[in-house]
């Protein structure tokens, strides 16, 4: 019998044995089928499958309840015709069996799926496990911050810096910065964070900075609140928040009343020091935080945007109510005059990395001590302004609207409401006592900028 010619056409309406040269002559005509098959006379359920783009790929073929099932078994380039068959009898002994090859290869994938999925839920859950305090505490403060203030934000960043950086504290450049109180925490595992740990901690902290610790605590203890909230976490950690215990709270201790505060016949000393510092800014700063009884920060944080000379109104960024419009009094006015417009800041430097003051502590000491009122901190000069209206005595709710302090009463909170203008003939009393007590005199009544003063 004469060898078949390579571009004969091959009978599929017929089994053969399958060749390699019938394999490779096998076609399927492009204009009638998008595919054929080949049946294999010798493994029943065999076939070859040729696509009318050339494509070639073993496949089986048989009846299970009266429906025809197909599935392929692999590329011939890949499969041996031998290997082939073989696959297509141990399928044809499973279909036997009455079972279905696909739905056999389906559970199969399913238990490769299960136990990759498992795989990677342990690699995960082994991943959380090992998280540290500080992975999740930089995580914290991304998805909290929008609902912080600015200076609670660098409250976290400072309670939690590692330290070892050159200090930009003037005076101070040559020195590296401590670690912060929570530093010793960050690397940590977070399910290591236990309560005989946090205990020790505390006790450790409070032999040198209890104060500092004392805050680093109270933030402590709302992470960890925080992290039993979220599932990937709430397992690594006991269900009783681990820093609030007896023990901790002991260790750490209370904070002392604060009494350092300006007396009425101080008052004169105090300005005259302050008044001569070599830095104008400072000195106006400092000023400024008396006389309006606000917080430090919200005096350096100050904006020109934030002064309306027009209606005389200072709008102070509030860390209770979000902003809070208070009086600009003639002599605040002037000190704002008197200040070099060099950026946005209100109270601005050309050293300092914001572009406005740092809380001038050194400056005020120094002043304090010149005027011998040694202790007296910046926070003192706003305990002052409340303790000297006490003198004049000015509605508690003026001062305290005044000064950012939240409503203490039902009445003061529900349905007293001050405009600027009455706060404004309260505050400029407050202003012209404390200037005459001070000594320091000049004309209410001049245009600011242009004020003769006499100390």
């Amino acid at each position: 019998m004469a060898r078949p010619k390579k571009d004969a056409a091959v009978d599929v309406s017929e089994a053969r044995e399958l060749t390699a040269g019938l394999i490779e002559r096998l076609t399927c005509r492009t204009d009638t089928k998008s595919q054929a098959f080949l049946r294999d006379s010798k493994a029943p359920g065999l076939r070859v499958r040729v696509t009318n783009t050339g494509a070639k790929s073993f496949v089986f073929e048989a009846k299970l309840n009266r429906h025809t099932i197909r599935r392929t078994i692999g590329d011939v380039r890949a499969w041996s015709i031998e290997a082939a068959r073989t696959e297509a009898n141990r399928l044809r002994v499973t279909l036997d069996a009455g079972t279905d090859p696909r739905e056999v290869d389906r559970v199969q994938e399913a238990e490769k799926s299960a136990i990759k999925a498992a795989a990677f839920a342990q690699l995960e859950a082994d991943k959380v496990a090992s998280v540290t305090v500080g992975e999740v505490w930089a995580a914290y403060l991304v998805e909290r911050k929008p609902y912080w203030g600015e200076r609670h934000y660098q409250d976290h960043n400072a309670k939690a810096a590692p330290g070892g950086i050159p200090s930009t504290r003037r005076g101070y450049t040559k020195e590296l910065t401590k670690a912060g109180p929570l530093a010793a925490l960050m690397p940590l595992v977070l399910r290591d964070l236990d309560q005989q740990t946090i205990e020790a901690w505390a006790a450790n902290e409070a032999k040198t900075r209890a104060s500092s610790a004392r805050l680093a605590w109270r933030l402590l203890k709302v992470f960890l609140s925080w992290c039993s909230e979220q599932p990937a976490y709430a397992a690594l950690l006991p269900v009783k928040n681990p820093a609030k215990t007896k023990k901790t709270r002991e260790a750490l201790g209370k904070a002392g009343t604060k009494t350092d505060v300006l007396q009425r016949g101080q008052l004169a000393a105090w300005f005259a020091a302050v008044q001569q510092l070599q830095n104008p800014v400072v000195a106006a700063s400092l000023q400024f935080m008396l006389l309006t009884g606000a917080r430090p920060g919200e005096v350096l944080a100050l904006r020109w945007e934030d002064v309306n000379t027009q209606w005389k109104g200072i709008a102070i960024r509030d860390k209770v109510e979000g902003t809070r419009e208070i009086p600009a009094a003639p002599y605040i006015l002037h000190l704002l005059a008197t200040l070099p417009r060099r950026n946005q800041w209100v109270f601005s430097s050309t050293t300092s990395k914001s572009g406005h003051l740092t809380e001038p502590n050194n400056p005020h000491t120094r002043a304090c001590k010149v005027a011998g009122l040694d202790g007296l901190t910046l926070h003192g000069l706003r305990r002052s302004f409340k303790s000297l209206t006490e003198w004049l005595e000015v509605p508690v709710g003026v001062v305290a609207q005044i000064q950012g302090h939240k409503p203490s009463a039902t009445a003061e909170k529900h349905y007293t409401i001050r405009p600027l203008e009455l706060l404004r003939v309260h505050h400029e009393r407050i202003e012209a006592w404390m200037l005459e007590q001070a000594a320091v005199a000049f004309d209410a009544k001049a245009v600011p900028g242009a004020l003769r003063m006499v100390g």
